[in-house]
């Protein structure tokens, strides 16, 4: 069932609607996701558990142009989690900390199946995006709370996850991870759709 279809894209037909129980609302037009807006702040009603658990034992790229606290963190919750990490960037001693170098190095190694995922890390995030992007076969998401990246899996189909050393704390790591390994893609025809265009631009072969 289709749920909060506007005239506007499905993944901003997205409304506040206020409730009485001290400030808390609910979100509107959110297909799947059980979330809620509490002290200006999105909580993400998704067990640790069943979170940190849905996709064990992954192969993940991760670059970053610094060695920041944030960076360190990320290896290191993801391989708790799990996970099979391969450094870039600032992160080896060998490695090239240029943003655009480091990004495309993790991307190209989602696009040829070298690894499953990969996160792209840089100040504002914006620039590891833009290079990991570039990748043919690459779909990455510049996320910046638990929502967003749990919207990229499921309607994007991203499998590239870009983070901001700036405004990434390690509370708010978690909970983008929670979300982004506990995240699907959507079995929705229209969404599948969307992705397969975005595929198709990959290769040039689209006309407006």
């Amino acid at each position: 069932m289709r749920l909060g279809r506007t005239t506007r894209p499905a993944c901003c037909a997205t409304r506040v609607t206020g409730k009485p129980n001290g400030g808390r609302g609910a979100i509107a037009g959110v297909r799947g996701g059980p979330v809620a807006l509490a002290g200006g702040r999105l909580l993400w009603a998704v067990a640790r558990a069943a979170a940190t658990s849905n996709l064990p034992g992954m192969r993940i790229s991760v670059s970053s142009d610094m060695d920041e606290p944030v960076a360190r963190s990320l290896v290191a919750a993801l391989r708790e989690r799990g996970h099979e990490v391969r450094p870039h960037g600032a992160l080896r001693p060998d490695g090239d900390p240029q943003w655009a170098v480091c990004s495309e190095a993790a991307a190209r190694e989602v696009a040829d199946g070298t690894t499953d995922m990969a996160v792209v890390c840089c100040w504002t995030g914006t620039g590891a995006s833009i290079a990991a992007n570039k990748v043919p076969g690459v779909r990455a998401a510049l996320c910046a709370d638990a929502y967003t990246a749990d919207g990229a899996r499921r309607w994007n189909d991203a499998n590239v996850l870009a983070l901001s050393l700036r405004l990434t704390s390690e509370p708010l790591l978690t909970e983008i991870l929670d979300a982004w390994f506990a995240g699907a893609p959507s079995a929705d025809a229209e969404d599948r759709q969307n992705v397969d265009r975005i595929r198709l631009l990959d290769h040039g072969k689209t006309r407006m």
